[in-house]
């Protein structure tokens, strides 16, 4: 174990919807006060998407992006990542434009293709708050999370470009692979940065045997490297803790998990962090601050960003 750990929360990310929880953040002011509750909880990093301030639908918006993560800047020094996965069915030129234009530290890098499922929620609700949610999860039964290596190599291209660190997000083991031929055609160098995504219907399930699995994979696959874990859905502070036992860093966050404890709707994305936090202390693990993060992560420092 570590005597010190990166905790990210995702603040609002692209698959819950409104209807599904009264907390989930959608305006700026709201994805902003989140972030900056996180850190005031002992996050490291916090994860931004953009939404619709008037109906909670995930956009590509540069404006809105710029002003949640200027506001978030001139509050504290949290690490910002910003998305490149963004919402279901945007371009890949809509994805990567925040990291050409703001330049942050660190950004998410999808690192292949799957099927990304959200429509088996469906039928739990009987209303929606707003008419696109519905529509928008269902779209899912016939869509693919498009990264093929074309749109990798471009990505890695611009990401070099700006100096900003690469969060490579694997959904399953074969995304591994698609790392360690990256590093080897050498369009990124290590060390690299990993997040291994366990929970969405497409990608690989949840359980501490396939978390011990695809971290020994990417070992034989890349070498040494710094990885994280985050969880949709129930077992998300379970594998969590898992990854803080075996050397890793967390994500949590209202994006992955709208709930606290079973039967609880988590009040924020800071309920989630000060939990992560606590667990991690009686593990005799710390937060890593951001400054300290910055150094566990090998990222270029907040002086070196755009906004």
């Amino acid at each position: 174990m570590k005597e010190k750990a990166v905790i990210t929360a995702a603040i609002t990310g692209s698959i819950h919807t409104p209807t599904m929880s009264d907390y989930l953040p959608i305006t700026p002011e709201q994805i902003v006060d989140e972030a900056v509750g996180a850190y005031d909880a002992g996050a490291a990093v916090c994860h931004i998407h953009a939404r619709n301030p008037e109906t909670g639908v995930p956009v590509p918006d540069v404006n809105l992006i710029k002003e949640i993560i200027t506001k978030i800047k001139s509050r504290c020094n949290i690490i910002i990542c910003i998305t490149t996965g963004g919402g279901l069915g945007m371009t890949t030129e809509q994805r990567v434009a925040p990291v050409t234009l703001y330049k942050p530290e660190l950004a998410s890098f999808n690192a292949g293709s799957i099927n990304f499922a959200l429509f088996p929620v469906i039928p739990r609700y009987k209303e929606w708050k707003f008419e696109w949610e519905k529509q928008y999860l269902g779209m899912t039964e016939d869509f693919i999370f498009a990264n093929t290596f074309k749109s990798m190599k471009e990505y890695c291209a611009k990401f070099n470009q700006v100096g900003t660190k690469p969060e490579f997000e694997i959904y399953d083991s074969g995304m591994v692979n698609n790392v360690a031929f990256m590093i080897q055609a050498g369009y990124i160098k290590k060390p690299v940065y990993i997040q291994f995504v366990m929970g969405v219907l497409g990608g690989i399930t949840p359980s501490p045997e396939n978390l011990m699995f695809l971290v020994d994979y990417a070992k034989k696959q890349i070498g040494d490297f710094e990885f994280s874990v985050c969880v949709a859905g129930r077992a998300q502070f379970p594998i969590c803790t898992q990854s803080l036992l075996i050397g890793g860093n967390c994500r949590v966050g209202l994006e992955d998990n709208l709930y606290l404890d079973r039967g609880k709707m988590a009040k924020s994305n800071a309920e989630q962090v000060a939990k992560m936090v606590r667990m991690a202390r009686e593990l005799g693990i710390d937060p890593a601050t951001p400054d300290e993060a910055r150094q566990i992560l090998g990222l270029k420092g907040i002086d070196m960003v755009n906004y």
